[in-house]
């Protein structure tokens, strides 16, 4: 929230995360959702966190914006300091009916702010799927089609598992919190494309 309100001046609050210093997180706060009237009035406001980044810019090599599951000017800030879009689907039905209006709007925000260059989607992460769901396996069957008319890419799916939420109630991610757990290698590919960007320069 100071991150966007007037009178930032620099001081990222950033805290160590996992026990190590190379990885910081700047933590979000419900009363973010009080900043959203004073965006819609305010002079760029849509580019607010993007022109923080270029004031103050920050050292690290990668920078991971986890937006709320809403459509708003918050989002908008996002998009507008990002230089490539993720997005995460849930396999049911409002999700994967919804998609192509999602990425229709990401690329209309996108146009509307006149980013240049236009930060692309990667690709689309299906998320919490339930293999012994048939609704599951039927909507992850009908994402290839989705993802080549939308000419994004799509990532192998990531599993649901309660896991995550035990990981979360203990502040780590699950790669900390349970190593081993199978449901960590299913990020590889999206870590390794990140990776490939970020040495290209392409992110």
């Amino acid at each position: 929230m100071r991150v966007l309100s007037k009178e930032f001046d620099g001081n990222w609050p950033l805290v160590p995360a996992w026990g190590t210093s190379s990885i910081e997180v700047c933590q979000g706060h419900p009363s973010m959702a009080q900043v959203t009237n004073d965006l819609v009035i305010r002079r760029r406001g849509e580019y607010v966190l993007a022109d923080r980044l270029h004031s103050y810019p920050l050292p690290h090599d990668v920078i991971i914006l986890d937006c709320p599951a809403t459509i708003g000017i918050i989002c908008e800030n996002a998009i507008a300091a990002s230089t490539g879009l993720l997005v995460p689907l849930q396999l049911e039905m409002k999700a994967v009916s919804g998609v192509a209006d999602l990425v229709e709007w990401l690329i209309g925000i996108a146009d509307d702010l006149m980013l240049d260059p236009r930060p692309p989607i990667l690709g689309l992460i299906p998320s919490l799927y339930d293999q012994s769901r048939a609704i599951h396996r039927q909507y992850l069957q009908q994402l290839p089609e989705i993802a080549e008319q939308l000419k994004v890419k799509l990532y192998p799916q990531i599993r649901d598992s309660s896991e995550f939420k035990n990981a979360s109630a203990n502040g780590l991610p699950l790669q900390k919190y349970r190593p081993a757990h199978p449901a960590c290698k299913e990020f590889k590919t999206v870590a390794d494309d990140i990776v490939t960007l970020v040495r290209k320069g392409k992110l």
